[in-house]
């Protein structure tokens, strides 16, 4: 992994992605106590940042080799993803999925016209799922974090963030990433490496979920006891990807772990003060610089809201629990 083909999978990506704004708000900076910017992947395509990996990884197929079709393993996310950039270039999807992934990612999967393959979290492989159809169909696998060009397609999140900070006159941040396999995480803090050095990317787990912190703690790869269980679903997975973590492990600060209380209090305060729609995984980030302040240094902070695919009942619950606190903004 390199620089320069991040900077590829951006051209490939021009006129594909929406290049998502870097928001603030003095409300929210008042509840952190310093200056928060949102990288508000949640208005991307499919609802998050994953269709910039998925573009990039089917772009790069040979034309001959992409015809067959794709195939991936996703919560929903990255299912979404690859399934939107397999139509665009109108070649067949095949997405595994739990069967206790959040429904509105099933239908939205199944509506992008993938053909969606249910498994058992708990008894099933995935991946042995993903390489036995993949063999019979000939179709080419997408890993959601662990292959070159969905973490090539990833960092360019980071190129907009080193772009729009210095538009901001930001100098120094911390930069939260809601992180899972640690394809996002690893992706911006490769690109920030060579594009804003002064920004150190963080990465964000929840609760009992937290294998990249500990990874990041010990220098080896840690794993998780459990593969669910987690309102912050999309960003569940056993443990960081054979890829990723040296990637991480050299370039990223620690890790910040959130338990859910705070995301879904982070949900509240993205609706009421950004009108962005976050799911849980998608709004840790943020908790981390809401209530986690003590953790971080200097004046701003810019976080990655991303996903925003989050059910009805999932979100009425964050916005009648935890209703966002009433506050003057400052001048």
């Amino acid at each position: 992994m390199n620089i320069e083909m991040i900077r590829a999978a951006a051209q490939r990506l021009e006129g594909k992605v929406r290049r998502t704004p870097l928001l603030n708000s003095s409300f929210v900076d008042e509840i952190a106590g310093r200056r928060v910017w949102i990288k508000a992947e949640a208005l991307q395509h499919t609802g998050s940042f994953k269709f910039r990996g998925g573009w990039s990884a089917v772009s790069a197929l040979s034309p001959d080799v992409r015809l067959a079709g794709v195939i991936a393993f996703s919560s929903g996310n990255h299912a979404q993803g690859v399934a939107l950039a397999a139509r665009l270039h109108e070649v067949p999807a095949v997405i595994v999925m739990p069967k206790d992934a959040p429904r509105l990612k099933i239908e939205n999967t199944r509506a992008l016209g993938a053909e969606v393959v249910l498994y058992d979290r708990d008894r099933e492989d995935r991946e042995a799922i993903g390489a036995a159809l993949a063999e019979a169909r000939g179709l080419s696998l997408i890993k959601p974090y662990d292959a070159p060009e969905v973490i090539a397609g990833q960092g360019t999140c980071g190129l907009e963030i080193a772009e729009q900070a210095a538009a901001a006159g930001i100098a120094k941040a911390d930069v939260l990433v809601c992180c899972g396999g640690g394809g996002l995480t690893s992706g911006i803090a490769l690109a920030l490496e060579q594009e804003a050095p002064n920004m150190r990317v963080r990465p964000v787990e929840p609760v009992d979920f937290d294998d990249v912190t500990r990874s990041l703690q010990t220098g080896h790869r840690q794993s998780n006891d459990r593969s669910g269980g987690s309102i912050c679903d999309a960003i569940v997975t056993r443990s960081p990807g054979e890829m990723t973590f040296p990637l991480m492990r050299d370039l990223c600060g620690p890790g910040i772990v959130v338990p859910e209380e705070n995301c879904l209090r982070a949900i509240s305060v993205a609706f009421t003060r950004l009108k962005v729609v976050l799911e849980p995984g998608g709004a840790i980030a943020l908790a981390a610089a809401l209530y986690h302040g003590d953790q971080l240094q200097g004046e701003d902070v810019i976080c990655i809201a991303s996903g925003g695919n989050i059910d009805t009942q999932m979100f009425m619950c964050a916005l009648e629990t935890y209703p966002c606190p009433q506050g003057q903004p400052s001048v």
